[in-house]
């Protein structure tokens, strides 16, 4: 047998989030800038047999490994417009923390899609990849090439890839997870309408400052309906914001994980240890952001 092939899923980080419209369908179009860290899960795929998929790691017993998870709905999903297609059993390492707004979920499904292209000579452009995702759920497209971009839409319309500054950053979850759904329907529209994204500026942007700086005349719209059903993420928040060279904090997606954006990985290594300690029930991960 062929050695398994391997693909990272890494962490999807929403720097900013605006929600633009709830539509009458009950999705919400949104405008949002994502970022991918240097850390998040692993899968291997052995190609042959039956589809099936274990899971292990800290993140396996909130993951599960039955029928809803991401990574099979996608594999189902490229199958079903890809009839012949070769599946096999996948092997998940969950790293991540589930429902917790870093797309894990969504990141390993393209994962999936990834691998199964790989096995079975399937450009990483082919259109059926793409539909697979889209059918696969909102955040899986943006995560099928994991690459700085601006979501738009309901996750489906994508910038072209940008070249961000690498950005220091801790990651942190309390160790509550927020169903997506429940916060979306929390959310109460602004009596302003957002400023748009400017993707031009973004892709001109030379340094971590640069960045930084227009990220604070964003925001993510979910912060403070995910706020108001779990509470400790103002917690969260405050003690990001405490740690010396912190220049930025925030929540991704939609939560509960926030980000703190550092001016320096030493900084960002140091707040881990510290808060590591000082929270021991808290997930927490120093990480860089960005790239591209």
């Amino acid at each position: 047998m062929p050695d398994p092939l391997v693909e990272r899923a890494p962490a999807k980080v929403n720097l900013t989030l605006r929600v633009l419209a709830r539509r009458a369908d009950g999705y919400h179009e949104i405008e949002s800038l994502v970022a991918f860290a240097d850390f998040g899960d692993g899968l291997r795929f052995s190609r042959g047999g039956d589809l099936t998929l274990t899971v292990r790691g800290p993140g396996a017993a909130a993951a599960g490994d039955g029928n809803d998870n991401l990574v099979l709905k996608a594999a189902r999903a490229l199958a079903a417009r890809r009839p012949g297609v070769a599946l096999g059993a996948f092997d998940l390492d969950k790293r991540l923390p589930v429902a917790a707004g870093l797309g894990g979920g969504s990141s390993d499904a393209a994962a999936a899609l990834r691998l199964i292209a790989e096995a079975n000579a399937i450009a990483r452009d082919d259109p059926d990849l793409y539909a697979a995702a889209r059918a696969t759920g909102a955040d899986v497209p943006v995560c099928l090439d994991p690459r700085p971009r601006i979501m738009r839409g309901i996750g489906e319309m994508l910038s072209a890839p940008l070249k961000l500054p690498p950005l220091p950053a801790l990651l942190v979850n309390p160790g509550v997870a927020l169903p997506t759904k429940a916060v979306f329907a929390a959310w109460k529209p602004a009596a302003a309408a957002p400023i748009p994204h400017d993707d031009a500026a973004i892709g001109n942007l030379t340094s971590a400052g640069e960045l930084v700086h227009l990220l604070t005349m964003q925001a993510n719209d979910l912060e403070a309906p995910a706020i108001s059903l779990q509470p400790v993420i103002a917690e969260v928040l405050a003690t990001l914001r405490g740690f010396a060279g912190c220049s930025l904090a925030r929540m991704s997606g939609s939560g509960a994980t926030c980000f703190g954006l550092f001016s320096t990985t030493d900084d960002a290594a140091l707040a881990e240890k510290v808060l590591s300690v000082r929270q021991p029930g808290w997930w927490v991960k120093a990480t860089t952001l960005g790239g591209g």
